[in-house]
């Protein structure tokens, strides 16, 4: 029987997959820069980390894999700017929504991945990324920011707190492959279609514990 892992070396293998995910990810992002991603082999991926080939197949399995890896961390980006926009906007849902929303769009309006995507010759293999094959993706986002609404100033409950979510996450990656009208202001739009179903969780939330969890604005 094999020695188990100590928790000290567990922690360093973990923290060294994820420095090699972000190698990879990173290199993937400056090809993207240089060329289209029908151009881009996992040879040239591994050559530009600094890893073999085999290395990249035992991490990411496929070259669907390794732009599934990358939209994942796009998502990461979305609860970022949601998780930093609601911190800065304690009691204005509103206005967290509409930053957040505002933020995920500009960040992925400059992503090569995305323009690659919506540029040049068509690719079946990112769209159903974003499409069909979207599950894992927003499964994804979808849990870590029901963490932020739950675990923030917002203290949601969970089951609505995953509603909030899945809805975030859904109409945000809906913009990815049909980027927002210019003559709209999107992210304004959909933070008035949000914002009074929290108001609504907060009021119900606020009336069962008899407390005031800092109040709320709607507009």
């Amino acid at each position: 029987m094999s020695a188990p892992v100590s928790p000290a070396r567990g922690v360093y293998q973990e923290a060294t997959r994820v420095l090699l995910r972000d190698s990879v990810l990173d290199a993937v992002r400056e090809l993207l820069t240089e060329r289209d991603w029908s151009r881009i082999s996992l040879t040239d991926v591994a050559k530009h980390a600094g890893v073999s080939r085999q290395t990249l197949y035992n991490e990411f399995g496929s070259r669907a894999g390794l732009a599934q890896g990358y939209a994942i961390r796009l998502v990461d980006r979305l609860v970022d700017h949601v998780d930093g926009a609601i911190e800065a906007n304690v009691g204005d849902v509103d206005a967290g929504l509409r930053d957040a929303f505002g933020a995920f769009f500009v960040d992925s309006a400059a992503d090569p991945l995305i323009r690659s995507l919506l540029t040049g010759e068509a690719k079946l293999d990112l769209l159903r990324l974003i499409t069909l094959d979207s599950a894992p993706v927003l499964d994804w986002a979808t849990t870590r920011l029901t963490d932020v609404f739950r675990n923030s100033w917002v203290a949601a409950p969970a089951a609505e707190s995953a509603i909030l979510a899945r809805a975030v996450v859904r109409l945000a990656m809906s913009y990815v492959s049909v980027p927002p009208e210019p003559e709209h202001d999107v992210p304004a739009e959909l933070a008035m279609l949000l914002a009074p179903y929290v108001a609504v969780v907060l009021a119900r939330r606020d009336a069962a514990t008899g407390g005031d969890h800092g109040g709320t604005q709607t507009g």
